[in-house]
């Protein structure tokens, strides 16, 4: 049986800073995304968010929205996920992995 590590903002931004590091920047559309990406970031806060079948569940915000779409974080299953607004709040749309990646997919 595995268990998911539940973690706070410091380890959030942490494995974040890790990911802007580690992203590759071959192209002129790597370093765009990057810096797109680092432009939005925002101190990871308490969400509630919205998923398929009425769950909701707490989860960080990690970037600021576009109008559109954010970046969060769900502590209990230990990745990023890709959300839409919505009049209910963040929906889940079922885009996860890494932030950027995550981000870069819209």
């Amino acid at each position: 049986m595995s268990t998911v590590q539940i973690i706070g903002p410091r380890e959030i931004k942490a494995l974040i800073a890790e990911e802007i590091v580690n992203y590759p920047r071959d192209t002129a559309q790597d370093r765009a995304t990057v810096a797109a990406f680092e432009g939005q970031l925002r101190e990871p806060k308490l969400v509630t968010v919205n998923f398929s079948g009425g769950i909701t569940q707490k989860c960080y915000s990690v970037t600021r929205g576009d109008g559109a779409y954010r970046v969060i974080y769900l502590p209990l299953a230990g990745y990023f996920s890709l959300v839409v607004e919505s009049d209910f709040g963040p929906l889940d749309i079922g885009i996860h992995g890494p932030a950027i990646g995550c981000f870069a997919s819209v």
